[in-house]
């Protein structure tokens, strides 16, 4: 048997990229990056005002 003969082993990563459009043709998103968005639109509205200063810590 030579090395080009042999089979790569599975990696264990059969879930699909999170670059490749899912059954609906959207792109997927991270939780850790909704996570992000989150919190810089809620950044975004305690720095302008919208969210009042006593709900703000």
């Amino acid at each position: 048997m030579s090395i080009s003969d042999s089979v790569p082993a599975d990696t264990g990563n059969s879930s699909p990229s999170t670059d490749q459009p899912d059954a609906a043709g959207k792109f997927s998103i991270n939780e850790d990056w909704l996570a992000v968005i989150v919190g810089l639109v809620l950044l975004a509205l305690a720095l302008t005002g919208v969210i009042p200063e006593g709900l703000v810590p």
